[in-house]
């Protein structure tokens, strides 16, 4: 097992930036308002969970449902692309009756939030050039970065402010369209051909 940090590192920053967990401030804020609490333990194992265990079975799910990765990456735009419209318009698309802390923490905050369609793609694409062993790890340093955001969200909030979470919210829901539409652009070519 031989442990490589520059691999690592770059797995570690290639998730960190598709999960985005410093732009998902705002959504965990409106989710800890609607839910009262979240889950923070419970939604980063869940997440780091999923993520490892894609890891592992992605590929082999996607080919026994007879989906290939290019139309989960298109499927995975789509709902980025939902996320962005309501951070962008302020509207609420998703809908949810149960509004308990548990649901909140585990969708759509764990899935399709933070081990989402994006953040699995790219798990793919990372299994194609590195080892395993430091892309888990990658994993787990993204868990805890996640875990350390979701617990102090709420200073964090106090400290940027209301119009200051407005604004960021604006701010990353360009950039999660953008993300949407690139991810959009990159895998319906190989879809179509």
């Amino acid at each position: 097992m031989s442990l490589n940090f520059k691999e690592i590192f770059t797995a570690f920053m290639v998730l960190f930036a598709v999960i985005d967990v410093i732009g998902n401030i705002p959504i965990i804020i409106d989710l800890r308002k609607k839910a009262g609490h979240i889950q923070s333990e419970k939604a980063s194992l869940i997440a780091g969970f999923i993520m490892v265990v894609f890891l592992f079975l992605g590929k082999s799910i996607l080919t026994l449902i007879g989906i290939d990765e290019h139309s989960f990456a298109v499927a995975g735009a789509f709902i980025l692309l939902f996320l962005a419209l309501e951070m962008i318009l302020g509207i609420t698309l998703y809908k949810e009756d149960d509004d308990d802390a548990l649901t909140a923490s585990v969708f759509p905050l764990a899935f399709p939030l933070i081990a989402g369609p994006g953040s699995l793609t790219t798990l793919l694409s990372l299994r194609a050039e590195f080892a395993i062993q430091n892309i888990i790890i990658a994993v787990i340093l993204n868990v805890i970065v996640i875990y350390i955001v979701l617990k102090t969200s709420t200073k964090i909030e106090r400290f940027i402010g209301k119009n200051g979470i407005k604004i960021i919210r604006k701010i990353f829901g360009v950039i999660l369209l953008a993300i949407a539409v690139k991810l959009f652009t990159a895998n319906i070519q190989g879809l179509l051909h």
